[in-house]
């Protein structure tokens, strides 16, 4: 499964990270505590968040995330955006819940942590 594909799945909205979209997600991360993406030991993950900071980006850059999903119909602030076209870090916005969002991709096969 590629980022590619999980725009299609969420319904979502390229922000940023055009170039970055056949880059391939293994698992899922959903959560809106920073603290336990970090906790988290996975690669090549995709994060589903609510939380529009640009501590977001750091994290994901820091843990290997292959790219992040706001949802909820959040936004990214212009400081957030130009942090990850910095660490080529695909930006999408969806309007589905957290919860949605991550039935979608687990009936794709992803695994969801």
């Amino acid at each position: 499964m590629t980022v590619r594909d999980c725009i299609k799945r969420l319904d979502a909205e390229l922000v940023v990270g055009g170039d970055a979209l056949d880059r391939v997600v293994e698992t899922v991360a959903a959560s809106d505590l920073l603290s336990d993406v970090l906790a988290a030991t996975k690669h090549n993950f995709l994060l589903i968040t609510g939380l529009c900071t640009p501590q977001v980006v750091r994290t994901a850059e820091l843990m290997g995330s292959v790219g992040i999903v706001f949802c909820r119909g959040k936004y990214p602030p212009q400081e957030a955006i130009g942090m990850a076209k910095v660490h080529t870090i695909p930006l999408l916005c969806t309007q589905l819940h957290m919860f949605e969002a991550c039935c979608r991709l687990a009936g794709l096969g992803l695994e969801i942590a």
